[in-house]
């Protein structure tokens, strides 16, 4: 089962992505200029999605 590492399944896989994606999860940031690349960031993935 390593093709989903390091998660047990693609389920499980999706969850914690979705957990990413809703805000569940988050990482500090320390400038402005994090938080801008990181909300851009966001968007292109979002945009990926559709």
């Amino acid at each position: 089962m390593t093709k989903y590492r390091p998660f047990c399944s693609k389920h499980c896989a999706d969850v914690d992505l979705g957990r990413w994606f809703n805000g569940t999860y988050t990482t500090p940031a320390d400038t402005d200029e994090d938080r801008d690349e990181a909300l851009a960031a966001l968007e292109k993935a979002s945009n990926n999605l559709h």
